[in-house]
Order: C-alpha cells, then sequence, then structure tokens
C-alpha cells in the first residue's frame, strides 16, 4: 500500500532509520487509526458515534501503553530499539488525561508502527496489533 503511494506522488524513499522517533510516531498514529478504524467497521456496521466511541477505546494512550508492553518480548532488537527512540523522544506535546508513562510508551508503540509501515512491512505492523489485541482487548 505505502510504496503505490510513493510512486503515485513521486515520492524519494528515504532512509527510514534517520527519521526522527517523532517523525515515525507521527505517521504510525495514523495507520495504527487507520488499522483500529478498520478493524473496527469490519466487526460491525455501527452509527458513527458507535464507531467512534468502540475505537477511541483502542486509540489512547492507556490501551497503547498495555498493548505494546504485551508484545515487547515478541520484538525483535531493531523493533526495540526503534520501540525505545520513540519511547524516549522528547516531545511538545503532552498527554491529555494520561500519565506521561504511558504517553511515551503509545509514543514508542507509534513511532514502530511508522517505522514497519515506511519499512514496507505491513504484514508485521498487522502482526503485532493482532498479538497486541489477542492480549489485552480483555482489559479494554
Amino acid at each position: 500500500m505505502e510504496e503505490s503511494i510513493r510512486e503515485k506522488f513521486l515520492c524519494k524513499p528515504g532512509d527510514v532509520r534517520a527519521y526522527s522517533p517523532l517523525t515515525l510516531a507521527y505517521i504510525g498514529d495514523a495507520v495504527y487509526d487507520l488499522v483500529i478504524r478498520t478493524v473496527v467497521v469490519e466487526r460491525g456496521n455501527k452509527p458513527a458515534n458507535k464507531l467512534h466511541k468502540t475505537t477511541v477505546k483502542y486509540v489512547n494512550a492507556a490501551t497503547q501503553a498495555a498493548m505494546i508492553e504485551s508484545v515487547l518480548e515478541d520484538l525483535t532488537e531493531e523493533e526495540l530499539a526503534v520501540y525505545k527512540r520513540g519511547r524516549n523522544a522528547k516531545s511538545y506535546t503532552s498527554a491529555k488525561n494520561m500519565s506521561i508513562e504511558d504517553y511515551r510508551k503509545a509514543t514508542g508503540m507509534e513511532a514502530l508502527m511508522g517505522y514497519l509501515y515506511l519499512q514496507d512491512r505491513f504484514d508485521r505492523l498487522l502482526s503485532l496489533v493482532q498479538l497486541a489485541l489477542e492480549r489485552t482487548e480483555r482489559t479494554i
């Protein structure tokens, strides 16, 4: 999917390893949101407000922190390094109604999502989200 975006808009791929962790989190946030919205919609056609309420359960710092914690042992060394770079990045925004610890973990998860997406490793991204959902969905 991402490769066709590059082709359509004549984007030159950069060295993803050189991107700042907050840049990776920026795109990762959108990719993660799209994955979750797709899952929510495909699980049943509902009014938009109900879809939104369900999505918010998954797209928030506390849930994302729990999800990434549940799969840390399954990450490769490379993936763990990307997550840690994102988690430790100095953000200029703060968490709304969430702990700073959860916010940083969520940023790390988003950085990892962005990294995998930009590396054209969407299958791995989906596998990690699926595994995290299986391990945490009962608590959401």
